[in-house]
């Protein structure tokens, strides 16, 4: 189902482990939408309770995705679009490939969605790119680009400057290391955090099963993940308040502004 050009829902679970300064672990359930961007109007269509840029349980909203220019973005394009032309900056033709991307749709008209993961495919079916696009509390969204230097067979693996304002509890110049495997019947993300020493301090993981996208499934989970985007910001600020609890160092984000780059909507303090 998930291994073809197909869009699924996945059912998955999330996992973070801080190992130092202070050990701290967690992990909840929740589900993911696996889109084809050219799919996307079909599901509209095809499907009662998602649509594509208007109310509904599920609402697959282009402006809640990557926007380029970054100061003033153009808003007429689609996803899609706005993604073809980030490919095309950083030298990739996308041509007549596809692009999946795994994220959370807002529900009931509420959006919070930490990460999305872009997979990108030439004509061929051969894994191509990744982008992987990660949005904090305040809204800013930062792209992170995975050439086809990084691929191994169905697999994306970088280590870059973060240089994002991501978690309060977290440097900003420490690394991400992306290890990401294109998903099929199953999930298997892993994003590990190393100090501006090379030493691992953080890992977190995202399994997970596929499962059909259909209006079915779309009211089980509904029902089963209530407000799943509202869960996810809840669970956010809750572990930050046991950080807050453990005495682990604060840092604002007035703070180092040297090392926030590469922000599109950037917050206006």
């Amino acid at each position: 189902m998930a291994a073809d050009s197909k869009s699924c829902l996945y059912e998955a679970r999330v996992m973070h482990h801080r190992f130092h300064p202070k050990k701290h672990y967690f992990y909840y359930d929740i589900f993911m939408f696996y889109l084809n961007l050219d799919e996307l109007n079909g599901l509209d269509s095809s499907l009662k309770w998602m649509s594509r840029n208007k109310f509904n349980l599920f609402n697959f909203r282009d402006k809640d995705h990557l926007q380029l220019p970054r100061k003033k973005p153009d808003k007429s394009k689609n996803v899609k679009e706005q993604l073809t032309v980030y490919l095309k900056e950083n030298g990739i033709d996308i041509g007549k490939g596809r692009i999946m991307v795994l994220t959370n749709l807002a529900t009931l008209g509420y959006q919070f969605n930490p990460v999305s993961f872009y997979y990108c495919f030439d004509e061929n079916e051969k894994p191509l790119c990744s982008v992987v696009e990660v949005c904090n509390t305040f809204m800013e969204l930062k792209p992170y680009f995975l050439g086809p230097q990084t691929t191994e067979e169905n697999k994306f693996k970088l280590n870059t400057a973060k240089e994002f304002y991501v978690s309060p509890f977290i440097d900003l110049d420490t690394h991400f290391d992306f290890n990401l495997t294109v998903p099929d019947q199953k999930l298997d993300i892993r994003i590990d955090d190393f100090d501006k020493n090379g030493k691992l301090f953080f890992n977190s993981t995202l399994t997970g099963k596929s499962r059909e996208l259909n209006d079915k499934n779309l009211l089980i989970y509904f029902f089963s993940f209530p407000f799943i985007t509202v869960k996810v910001i809840a669970m956010i600020h809750w572990q930050a308040l046991l950080l807050w609890k453990k005495n682990i160092r604060f840092n604002r984000k007035s703070e180092n502004g040297d090392l926030q780059k590469g922000v599109f909507r950037p917050y206006q303090s």
